[in-house]
């Protein structure tokens, strides 16, 4: 794991020192080298940066960037399967000179172009100078574990695995999109392919960028898309044979995330994915897995007890530390530095908290995200199946009489209902399902922090709904039903844009690797073509995956509601966090970059201090983005 920045100036401006400045803003991504590739001619400058963090060949001949006939790199991740691709490309007559996947992604370009994508299997942001071809070629792999910002304007090209890192140059224009503004306070996160930045976007997962230099145009091809796989029949499987065959598939899959130099250890949070991971990790091994858990003193929403106890069950090397709210609270501060745009998901903090005390003992960890989006397992999924059906069944007249009447009635003003927790942005809900009861409209108002009319009275300035994979139409009528729509979509947008990014900068803070077993692009294609009855099973969610896990932990143990770690945002921001809350969304703050109406942040305020308590999402998103614009752009 590492990180890699550069540029390609068709003005020839930037100088090595900048490129020396760029690279260094990521350094905690990599503190075991730096390196850079640095040419200037007559029509342009190339620049290329990297800071290593040792995982694989920790000598120093796998330094990057590295060069092989004309093929220059800098590489952010793992190629799991690189000795096999290694060894086909030794019998096509390839000699090597290091035992690292970055020179076998070198010489497989060289052997097969674009083609050799196909062969990977892993976690990529990749940027490749040809200096023949006089092209950048970058790289997004399938899922989009690993982050690639790039900025383009006046002939210049950048490039980073955080927007530090291209922020850093000198010519980069902080020029704030409020329509990313707009759908960041929507859903907590930015999606893809934009930034919070005009000119800067992300490379889309599953994606290759080639800027070609003596045009200065670039090419956007997608290589791997997941609607190609859920597009397909169903399989003719029984369910006893399905469960069985995922277990063959995750058992590889996993297998592969524990290639390594240097010590591995698992994420245990005592849920199934988690316990999934390490159950078929640790059942073929006499060596003990380490396994690390974060628990709270001052939550009953903790699941340390029960990973705990699945750790003793499997025989792993278990760690467990307990913090306190204020460990947890000193973060915060902290955030808009690690997720250097806009994020709002306040899981970063015991991810980053379990990232520092898995750091203490190993250098790579496996985190089991993705289990929820590949097998059915979120709550939202159950209120879609289950009622989904039951609001599109009303008869279209009554449905439009029932949203006019809501239309006219405040949810102020119906009695007792209104003091319920929840109850307004509930109402609201209802009321948009009543006028479009798809599937699509119904997981949107699941997902949203403001709704469409909540932010049309926020956002001061003019904006625009970004088009992302939230409209996603790619599922074909045929393959299409509901389940397959939302997993489809949260795989394209939340779990890509929020969880991914999420664990990447948590466990890069502390200069540790972060792989994600369950996004083996083997365990998406098959299970994607599962049929939808085997993953939601007569109402129970994830039931495939719950069956493996059993086989090893027993169900008496996993049986029990999911909690996670609790993060108290509602009470801190009643509390601990008024003040900086207070400074941060004051008028005179608000003002600074005149995004928002402060009459409705006033309000929004007002509203939850005197108790209207479910509003403390919207403020956490805004509370977000002033930290950040605090940071970044005062």
């Amino acid at each position: 794991m590492c990180g890699i920045t550069g540029f390609i100036d068709l003005e020839k401006k930037t100088s090595e020192v900048v490129l020396r400045r760029m690279t260094n803003e990521i350094s905690h991504r990599g503190p075991d080298g730096e390196g850079i590739y640095y040419s200037g001619n007559n029509e342009f400058s190339v620049g290329l940066g990297h800071r290593r963090l040792s995982i694989i060949d920790l000598s120093t001949a796998a330094n990057q960037p590295m060069e092989f006939d004309g093929l220059h790199i800098v590489y952010n991740g793992e190629i799991y399967n690189y000795n096999e691709i290694r060894n086909e490309l030794i019998t096509l007559g390839h000699q090597f000179l290091t035992h690292s996947d970055t020179e076998v992604i070198l010489h497989a370009w060289k052997q097969w172009g674009e083609k050799s994508i196909d062969r990977w299997r892993g976690m990529f942001a990749i940027a490749l100078y040809e200096e023949r071809a006089g092209e950048l070629v970058c790289i997004r792999d399938r899922a989009g574990v690993k982050p690639f910002y790039y900025y383009f304007k006046d002939g210049l090209f950048l490039f980073g695995s955080e927007l530090k890192a291209v922020m850093a140059h000198p010519q980069f224009e902080k020029t704030i999109d409020p329509n990313t503004v707009a759908s960041f306070l929507q859903y907590g996160y930015i999606s893809f392919p934009y930034s919070i930045f005009k000119n800067t976007f992300k490379i889309p997962a599953g994606h290759l960028l080639r800027l070609k230099i003596d045009s200065g145009t670039i090419e956007l091809k997608q290589y791997w898309n997941v609607y190609d796989h859920y597009n397909k029949p169903k399989l003719s499987i029984s369910l006893p044979e399905a469960i069985e065959e995922t277990e063959k598939i995750l058992s590889e899959s996993f297998a592969y995330r524990m290639v390594s130099d240097v010590p591995v250890g698992v994420f245990l949070s005592g849920g199934y994915d988690s316990s999934c991971v390490t159950a078929l990790l640790q059942k073929d091994r006499t060596e003990k897995i380490k396994t690390f858990t974060i628990g709270t003193t001052d939550n009953k929403l903790d699941e340390a007890p029960f990973a705990k106890e699945i750790a003793a069950h499997l025989g792993t090397d278990h760690t467990e530390y307990y913090c306190t709210s204020q460990e947890a609270l000193d973060i915060i501060p902290d955030l808009p530095y690690y997720y250097d745009e806009p994020f709002a998901d306040s899981s970063a903090i015991p991810t980053i908290l379990v990232s520092r005390l898995a750091r203490k003992k190993v250098t790579v960890a496996l985190s089991a995200d993705a289990g929820d989006e590949v097998f059915a397992g979120y709550n939202r999924y159950d209120y879609i199946s289950r009622y989904g059906n039951k609001i599109a069944s009303i008869p279209k007249p009554l449905r439009k009489l029932m949203a006019f009447i809501m239309e006219s009635v405040s949810s102020d003003r119906v009695p007792y209902f209104s003091r319920k927790r929840n109850f307004h942005s509930r109402y609201d809900k209802l009321k948009n399902l009543l006028h479009d009861p798809s599937t699509s409209e119904l997981l949107k108002n699941l997902n949203l922090v403001y709704s469409d009319k909540d932010i049309r009275l926020l956002m001061k300035t003019p904006f625009y709904e970004l088009k992302t994979h939230h409209r996603s139409d790619e599922l074909k009528p045929e393959f299409s039903d509901p389940l397959s729509f939302m997993m489809a979509i949260d795989y394209q947008t939340y779990m890509a844009d929020d969880i991914l990014q999420k664990v990447d900068r948590a466990t890069m803070s502390v200069s540790l690797e972060g792989r994600e077993p369950f996004l083996d692009q083997h365990i998406i294609e098959w299970a994607a073509q599962l049929p939808s009855e085997y993953k939601y099973y007569n109402g129970e969610k994830k039931y495939i995956l719950k069956q493996i896990v059993h086989k090893y932990v027993p169900e008496s143990i996993m049986k029990r509601p999911k909690m996670g770690f609790g993060i108290p945002v509602e009470t801190w921001l009643s509390k601990e966090l008024k003040g900086l809350v207070m400074e941060k969304l004051s008028n005179e703050n608000l003002k600074q970059h005149g995004l928002f109406n402060v009459s409705e942040v006033e309000k929004i305020l007002s509203d939850f201090y005197k108790g209207r308590t479910e509003k403390y999402l919207k403020i956490w998103n805004l509370l977000m983005f002033q930290m950040w614009y605090a940071k970044w752009m005062n």
